[in-house]
């Protein structure tokens, strides 16, 4: 359940960073349709460029995207192969098979508790990196819309002077 979620928000970022891409290209074509006489930049009316602003760079980060990874992730405070408890769970009074199969009994349950908890662990661990991402494709999410926006005034600056 949590890998299809994560998969679904990977979607997501893959979109954000589409729409992305087509915006730099829109606005490519805006800046040609600003032009004068279709040739050369006014100095007044020159461009400054959305990627300057501090909320694209701070969604996009466009420094870290070709990062290589060097190293692979490492689990943080995973005490699997921790200390486990192997003696008696229970204090033997008769000594005899009954208290062994309590016994058991009592230590597949220990393992069974132990699992559960790798278990939360993980999951714990995964939903701390699906929350960072939804941060990231909140951020992205927010730039693109401020970014469209921009283009959206610009685009209607050029249709009312044609």
């Amino acid at each position: 359940m949590l890998d299809e979620q994560g998969e679904q928000l990977d979607r997501v970022e893959e979109g954000l960073d589409r729409i992305n891409e087509d915006m730099r290209q829109a606005e490519r074509n805006l800046t040609n349709l600003e032009k004068c006489c279709g040739l050369c930049v006014c100095p007044w009316k020159k461009w400054r460029g959305f990627e300057k602003n501090s909320s694209y760079q701070q969604a996009f980060k466009a420094g870290e995207d070709g990062k290589i990874v060097t190293s692979q992730p490492v689990r943080m405070s995973d005490d699997r192969n921790g200390p486990q408890v192997s003696g008696d769970y229970i204090t033997r009074v008769t000594n005899d098979a009954r208290e062994d199969e309590m016994n058991e009994n009592l230590t597949q349950v220990g393992g069974i508790i132990g699992n559960l908890k790798h278990m939360a662990m993980d999951m714990g661990n995964e939903l701390d990196m699906q929350n960072t991402q939804l941060d990231r494709i909140e951020t992205k999410a927010d730039s693109n819309v401020d970014r469209i926006q921009l283009a959206d005034k610009r685009a209607n600056k050029v249709l009312r002077k044609q």
